[in-house]
């Protein structure tokens, strides 16, 4: 997996962060960097996290389940990001200015479910995980802090927009690498 590639994973999966960052924003009556920075730890050792784990769990299997490994490949990014597409046109309230350490648990929690599906998908691929994760984390800490600011100074007109660009990209990065184990695509 080139950075291009996982460039755009970790944008990808940064999405719903992203989303949940700019209502934080816009539940703020004031943004501080205190407060950005905050969300943005909080969504980015998550984003990290746990795509490790799903490699650790991924590798287990990997062995056994090799001769379609791009098929699941396909299909656990491609169920993410439809996921990511079906929220996207939802109309939920967002999550108020809170934040203490249970309700942004539960948002960084809630968030990054998606990259553990992303990890056994990296096992699959024998991408090599520390600077994966890393690189994941660190974008989703700059996408967080960035939605935060974006929601406190535009409000929510760009939530349903950032979930569903990260869900087609995801389905289509899912499908390039379903097509190149196919031979159709170099």
């Amino acid at each position: 997996m080139n950075l291009i590639e996982l460039l755009l994973i970790a944008v990808g999966v940064s999405m719903d962060a992203f989303a949940v960052a700019i209502c934080k924003g816009l539940s703020m009556p004031k943004v501080t960097v205190k407060k950005a920075g905050t969300v943005g730890l909080y969504f980015g050792v998550f984003q990290a996290g746990m795509p490790l784990i799903g490699y650790l769990l991924g590798i287990q299997f990997r062995d056994i389940i090799s001769s379609v490994d791009h098929w699941i490949a396909f299909l656990l990014l491609s169920l993410i990001g439809v996921n990511m597409i079906k929220e996207s046109m939802e109309n939920e309230a967002c999550p108020t200015d809170n934040l203490d350490f249970k309700s942004m648990i539960m948002l960084s929690l809630s968030t990054s479910i998606d990259a553990l599906a992303i990890g056994i998908t990296f096992a699959f691929l024998n991408v090599t995980i520390i600077p994966a994760v890393t690189f994941i984390g660190l974008t989703t800490f700059t996408i967080s802090i960035a939605g935060v600011l974006v929601g406190n100074f535009f409000g929510t007109r760009f939530k349903s927009r950032a979930e569903l660009v990260g869900g087609l990209v995801l389905i289509g990065m899912g499908l390039k690498i379903l097509l190149e184990h196919l031979g159709i695509i170099i």
